[in-house]
């Protein structure tokens, strides 16, 4: 197993956000965490990531316990994340904004993300390449964000809301990128408000109710429970 998540609890303050959430990720896997607003999934995303500190459970990566790593180790350890906000530099142009994402010990990396691996998945990218990050479309900037993140050659990406705000023509287009990055041996953990996006993609989905997980199974098994994405999903 890749990632195993086992009775992680996080805290804002007093407020219990997170409560024993428990979940896995294979090699090669596209796992989608899905739920209404407020439920907790960025947090989650987030306390894997070490942007917010667990309280406590285990967040094992490669066999190794990574819970309250800062964002950097975590970073260095294989695993990229791409926030909702995007998060790009406005005043850089994309060349600078991607070369921003190399980490140390990691450019040159066998089979790794280059400037010309990355134009190859993201031929707008390269058309734009001199173009400062504010002047960017919606859809352009979710894709130097993911871009940004690549070159760091992580082993799994975690996106949040990759299609939020965007054209549905822009969403296709997205969501086409997230399962070629996939194709090419990267796994996801992919946070999605758009049902059709996220079913169209995963392989297992896990489902959050307020702070908890309210199901687990696959695409099939959702389907199959009406109750359940009528009670937990915006559908």
């Amino acid at each position: 197993m890749l990632l195993e998540v086992k009775d992680l609890n996080t805290y804002y303050g007093a407020s219990h956000v997170l409560q024993g959430i428990s979940l896995a990720l294979d090699q090669g896997e596209i796992v989608a965490l899905l739920g209404r607003n407020g439920m907790g999934k960025s947090t989650t995303l987030k306390s894997i990531m070490g942007l917010v500190a667990p309280k406590s459970g285990e967040v094992i990566f490669k066999g190794k316990d990574i819970a309250g790593y800062p964002p950097y180790k975590v970073a260095r350890a294989g695993i990229g994340y791409v926030p909702e906000e995007r998060r790009i530099f406005p005043n850089l142009s994309v060349l600078e904004n991607l070369s921003m994402g190399v980490k140390a010990g990691k450019a040159g990396k066998d089979n790794g993300w280059s400037l010309t691996r990355i134009f190859e998945h993201f031929p707008l990218l390269k058309e734009r390449s001199n173009s400062k990050g504010a002047h960017l479309s919606g859809g352009e900037q979710q894709m130097l964000a993911i871009g940004r993140t690549l070159m760091g050659n992580p082993e799994l990406l975690m996106v949040d809301e990759p299609t939020e705000g965007l054209s549905p023509l822009l969403v296709e287009e997205v969501r086409d990128m997230v399962a070629e990055i996939n194709k090419v041996g990267v796994s996801i953990l992919l946070v999605e408000h758009n049902l059709k996006v996220a079913l169209s993609l995963a392989n297992r989905i896990y489902l959050m109710g307020k702070a908890h997980l309210a199901f687990t199974g696959t695409v099939e098994d959702l389907n199959a429970k009406p109750e359940i994405r009528e009670k937990y999903l915006e559908v």
